[in-house]
């Protein structure tokens, strides 16, 4: 049977592969000249710099989260705590893209971030002190 904090990692996962999809679809009219508008500049000129940001946060934090994890399963010290936590820092980073993408608002984004970090360390927590 599968251990129950894959399905956070593998959403994680995907949250990165939408965020690969949106910058592809925002650089599409710079790149193929598709959706351009009549003037011939990208509607989304605006976005794609904030989607690229996030899409490379994706492969910072996020790292200690997968590490941690991983570890997890493999100690089987997996329970519905770092469960938890897991699903915690996946919706996190889902409002974390979310405000940074949709958002110039560095504060609402430090305090989602916060969420995201604590849970993190919860986790290292729970890998070792339980």
């Amino acid at each position: 049977m599968s251990n129950p904090l894959i399905a956070p990692m593998g959403a994680h996962v995907l949250l990165t592969a939408l965020l690969y999809a949106l910058l592809t679809l925002a650089r599409a009219p710079a790149v193929w000249g598709l959706g351009r508008r009549v003037d011939g500049s990208n509607p989304w000129a605006d976005l794609e710099p904030r989607i690229g940001a996030n899409l490379s946060n994706q492969f910072e934090w996020p790292l200690f989260f997968h590490i941690v994890c991983v570890l997890l399963i493999v100690s089987e010290t997996s329970d519905p705590l770092a469960l938890a936590l897991a699903w915690t820092f996946v919706v996190g980073r889902i409002l974390h893209s979310g405000v940074q993408i949709l958002t110039r608002n560095i504060r609402l984004r430090g305090i989602v971030f916060t969420i995201n970090f604590l849970a993190v360390l919860g986790l290292w927590a729970r890998l070792f002190v339980f």
